[in-house]
């Protein structure tokens, strides 16, 4: 069974910067889509970016400009970098891959954005 393990949450102050990490535990292959996810207390999850096999992305209008997603597909990892943090950003972040086999999800990792 494939895991996906997620790396990287904390406490950062507004402003700060944080990377987060997503590591499948064994080879995948024919992983068409990474991405990260966000569920804050109450809310819905919600999309913050995906990277699609092909090099696009896309990302949630309230990240752009502050958060840049990035792949390595040998290594079936992705990455989020996530830069000007605010206290909106608070939530739990998942990492998803979506494989002809069905998707996969992380245990998520907890970003908490106070001073």
């Amino acid at each position: 069974q494939v895991q996906f393990v997620e790396s990287g949450g904390g406490l950062v102050q507004p402003g700060g910067s944080l990377r987060l990490s997503c590591a499948a535990s064994k080879t995948i292959l024919s992983i068409s889509t990474m991405g990260w996810y966000r569920q804050a207390p109450g809310k819905q999850r919600e999309l913050v970016a995906i990277a699609r096999s092909g090099g696009r992305t896309n990302y949630a209008d309230s990240v752009k400009g502050r958060f840049t997603i990035s792949r390595d597909s040998a290594k079936n990892t992705v990455y989020l970098q996530m830069n000007s943090l605010k206290p909106e950003d608070t939530a739990v972040y998942y990492c998803n891959a979506v494989t002809p086999q069905g998707d996969y999800w992380g245990r998520g990792t907890q970003v908490t954005v106070s001073s």
